[in-house]
Order: structure tokens, then C-alpha cells, then sequence
């Protein structure tokens, strides 16, 4: 279990000096909405191990005899649904035995939940370690990472079992450099799906378009966890999580690390990173031998690849059979100045469930704060694609009436897209626009900071919707739904 060395003041915590028989509660060193994490002592074999409970707060609280009190009766199905969760984790880690995974010790039930005693890891995570000491991480520090990395992972595979919670903070990189994957997340999931709380999400950058819909579970497998896996190198190569992939579904700004070539990092692990970000998930490498494989290909293999790739890419006649398409994610009313999301009208035979529904559209939000960074940082060599929006050849570009009542001056600016069929037209604030559908059937625009009406025409009907843009983002709308 993580250790961060350091007191962290967490609401309900047990206080130090609780027994749990032989095991004696020392300090909190994590928590979060579904559980919290001690260091605790351990009497009989003197040494020092970790206690994760299980309490999520949106659910329950502890009373003043430290045991748990839901919050309501109505959340009785959604906390045993976690506890079972819980426990089920618990028993899947106890059954692995690699120094790469999480090693449970003990687990038990008492004030009314549940408790798993685990090994203590000190250290950091990767995330804390890649914020601290971004120097460090180069092509031969992530090449001495992987292995062990690799290792625990495929062991999961091999069980018949799939992490689907792969992420920078969920692997701790302990004091003697080697990685630990922490645990799988599975009670937060769980609830996740019997919930409707928007907090209930996947990690956008890191999770594949197929963790995306609710008859996706067939369509998951290795290759799952190998993207978010790209993810993390990607994050580690860039500083920047790659776009979220239902972003990426809409219009695919990803850019190649093949092309951009980061200094320091070898075409074999870029090419490897890009392999493993594919949308499809039939296009990406099929088990952890492939992806370790692929990373340890030569340059010149690699070269040729990149060649190839490049060479396709170029204008080509029109295929005599169209490529299978990307699953079309539902359309989403975006408010941002509210800072909330609607699902307005479900398309696609390809049902995203009700509250990863709501989370694409929090997905699409999260972009914001990612553009918000670059843009301060000024001087990133790798910029995230939705803050390149206007760099883009292709895309239609808002370029008449200027914004109005600005909220905001500077060089913000956010891509708003929208549904757009042949014969429709836009008008911004009143102005016809020069925009056009892309293959997906959407438009875009680059607007600056400032307040719009942006209206719809299809013949005589007329659909509106006014968007107060105040910082930089991606937005997703319906006028008029």
C-alpha cells in the first residue's frame, strides 16, 4: 500500500492508537471518496504493514463508536455492492504472488465493513515522482521501470483478470526504484456503475474508448489495459496525458510521438506509446509479450515502420470498402459556466451506460484544465492537441464577428463542437459561419474568451444556444435539445 511519510489529515479516520487486535493503527498516509489507507504496527511480528478500509463518504460516515452509519437507507444497495467489491479484490490479490502486485496479508470485516491488511511499500507514486523529479524520468529510467511493470501485469492477464485502473497514481515506485501496481479500484467501480454520482469516473486520458459503454465488457481485454499503459508512458514522455478518448472519437487530434520525436526517448518506445494509444482496439498490441516486444524492436525496424505509416497516411484513392467505424459517442450539452453536463440525445446502437454517459461529458470538461496548464506554461515543447486547436489546417475556424460582453482577455481559446448535418448553417452571434461537418458529422469552432449565441438553421426550424466561454476547454453541444 502507498506511504507518503507524511501525516494527512482525513475526515472518519480511525485515530491513532486503534487495535485491531494485534495490529495497532499508527497514522493515516492516504484517503480518498472510497477508502482510507494506515500505517499500523504489527505486535505479533513486529514489523510495520498497511490497513486499507473501505468507507466511501458519499455514502456513509463513522459514528462516535467508530463504527460505519450509512447516510441514508437508500444507499444500503450501492455500499454492500462496494463491500462485496471490496472483498472480492481483497481475495483476487491474495491469490498472486509477485513482487510487482500488491501483496495482501490479512483481510477481516469489523465496524460494519471490511479492513485488508497489506504489505507497507514506502516510496512514491509514480505520479509524486514524475511531479518531483521530472529530470529523472529518461529512456533508460523507463526502460529498468518496465519490466517489473510489465511483469505483475501480465500476471493479472494470465489469471484471466484485467486491472482497467492502470494510472500514474496508482503505481508506487518504492525506495529501491522497483514498481509496485497498487490495487484495482474495484468498490469505487462497482458503485461507479450502480450509481449516478459524476464523481463515479474513469480517468480521462487513460481509459479506452470500450470502458466507455455499458455493452463494452466482451470488447475488453489485454489491450485495455495496455492503452491506459501507453497512457502512462505518454504522460511520463510528455508531461501531458494524450486526449480523451471520447474526444478522440469526435475528431482524433492525437499527434504520433513518432512524428514530434521528444529529445532523449528512442523511436522504439515512441512507436510503442503510439501502438498502444490506438483507438481500435484490434489496432493496438494484444498482449503485454507484444507491447515489451515492440519497445525492444531495432531503429532501423522502427524506421521503416514510421516510413510506412507516413507514406499510407498521404492522399490515397478512395477505398472500395469504408473502415469499420469508431463507436459515435452520445451528443452532450455542456454548460461551462455551470460546470455541468446533460445527456441530451443518445444515437448511437451502441449504448454508453447512464453514469459514464455523464461522464464523457466530464471527460470532455477535464480537457479544460489541461489547456489551462499549457497555456501558463509557456515554453512545452509537446502541446496538447485541444490547445492546437487553431493550428489545425483541416478544421473550420471561426474567423467573423468578434466575441461578445468578453469575460476573459488573452490568448485563450476554446474548440466548441457541435452536430451538423449537409444543408444546415451556423450563425455565431448573428454572423453566417464557414463551417462544415467532418466525416463524424461534426463542426467546430475556435472562439475566444467572450459570450455566444450560436444558432442552427435547417430549413425553416431554428435551433439555439447561447455558450458563456470563460476559459480554455472543449465543449460538446446539441443547440436547441
Amino acid at each position: 500500500m502507498s506511504a507518503n511519510e507524511k501525516t494527512k489529515t482525513v475526515p472518519n479516520a480511525l485515530p491513532a492508537g486503534h487495535r485491531f487486535n494485534e495490529f495497532e493503527i499508527k497514522e493515516v498516509i492516504g484517503g480518498g471518496g472510497f477508502g482510507i489507507v494506515y500505517r499500523a504496527w504489527d505486535h505479533l511480528l513486529e514489523r510495520t504493514i498497511a490497513i486499507k478500509e473501505y468507507l466511501p463518504i458519499s455514502l456513509a460516515s463513522r459514528g462516535d463508536d467508530l463504527t460505519i452509519v450509512l447516510r441514508g437507507e437508500r444507499y444500503q444497495k450501492l455500499f454492500n455492492a462496494g463491500l462485496n467489491s471490496f472483498i472480492q479484490e481483497a481475495r483476487l490479490l491474495a491469490r498472486f504472488n509477485h513482487p510487482g502486485l500488491l501483496h495482501v496479508l490479512r483481510f477481516w470485516e469489523e465496524n460494519g465493513t471490511a479492513y485488508m491488511g497489506t504489505l507497507y511499500y514506502s516510496g512514491m507514486t509514480l505520479k509524486e515522482w514524475q511531479q518531483g523529479s521530472p529530470e529523472s524520468v529518461t529512456d533508460g529510467w523507463i526502460r529498468q521501470l518496465l519490466p517489473p511493470l510489465f511483469g505483475a501485469i501480465d500476471t493479472i492477464h494470465r489469471g484471466g483478470y484485467l486491472h482497467r485502473d492502470i494510472s500514474l497514481d496508482n503505481i508506487q515506485i518504492q525506495d529501491n526504484q522497483l514498481p509496485v501496481l497498487l490495487d484495482f479500484g474495484s468498490a469505487r467501480k462497482e458503485i461507479g456503475n450502480l450509481s449516478d454520482e459524476t464523481e463515479i469516473m474513469l480517468k480521462p486520458g487513460y481509459a479506452p474508448i470500450e470502458q466507455y459503454s455499458e455493452e463494452s465488457d466482451s470488447e475488453q481485454g489485454p489491450w485495455t489495459d495496455i492503452y491506459a499503459l501507453g497512457a502512462v508512458l505518454h504522460t511520463l514522455v510528455t508531461g501531458n496525458p494524450p486526449p480523451v478518448s471520447v474526444v478522440r472519437c469526435i475528431e482524433d487530434r492525437y499527434q504520433p510521438l513518432t512524428q514530434l520525436r521528444p529529445e532523449g526517448f528512442s523511436l522504439s518506445l515512441l512507436n510503442a506509446i503510439d501502438q498502444s494509444l490506438a483507438m481500435k482496439p484490434q489496432d493496438r498490441p494484444q498482449s503485454i509479450d507484444a507491447l515489451a516486444a515492440l519497445i525492444e524492436l531495432p531503429v532501423s525496424t522502427v524506421e521503416q515502420l514510421v516510413t510506412a505509416v507516413t507514406q499510407i497516411s498521404e492522399p490515397a484513392p478512395e477505398p472500395s470498402v469504408e473502415p469499420e467505424p469508431l463507436p459515435e459517442p452520445v451528443m452532450i450539452a455542456v454548460n461551462p459556466t455551470a460546470g455541468s453536463a446533460e445527456i441530451v440525445s443518445p444515437r448511437s446502437s451502441r449504448k454508453l451506460s447512464k453514469p459514464l454517459a455523464v461522464l464523457s461529458a466530464v471527460a470532455l470538461v477535464a480537457v479544460v484544465g489541461l489547456v489551462v496548464m499549457l497555456n501558463r506554461g509557456g515554453d512545452k515543447t509537446v502541446e496538447h492537441p485541444a490547445a492546437a486547436a487553431t493550428a489545425d489546417a483541416t478544421a473550420p475556424v471561426a474567423s467573423a464577428a468578434p466575441p461578445v460582453a468578453a469575460q476573459n482577455t488573452g490568448p485563450m481559446l476554446a474548440t466548441v463542437y457541435l452536430k451538423l448535418t449537409a444543408g444546415e448553417t451556423v450563425l455565431l452571434n448573428g454572423t453566417p459561419m464557414d463551417v462544415k461537418p467532418n466525416n463524424n458529422g461534426y463542426a467546430s469552432l475556435n472562439l475566444a474568451a467572450g459570450s455566444y449565441k450560436i444558432e442552427v438553421h435547417s430549413g425553416t426550424a431554428v435551433h439555439s444556444q447561447q455558450l458563456d466561454i470563460n476559459k480554455a476547454g472543449t465543449w460538446l453541444i446539441n443547440p436547441g435539445v
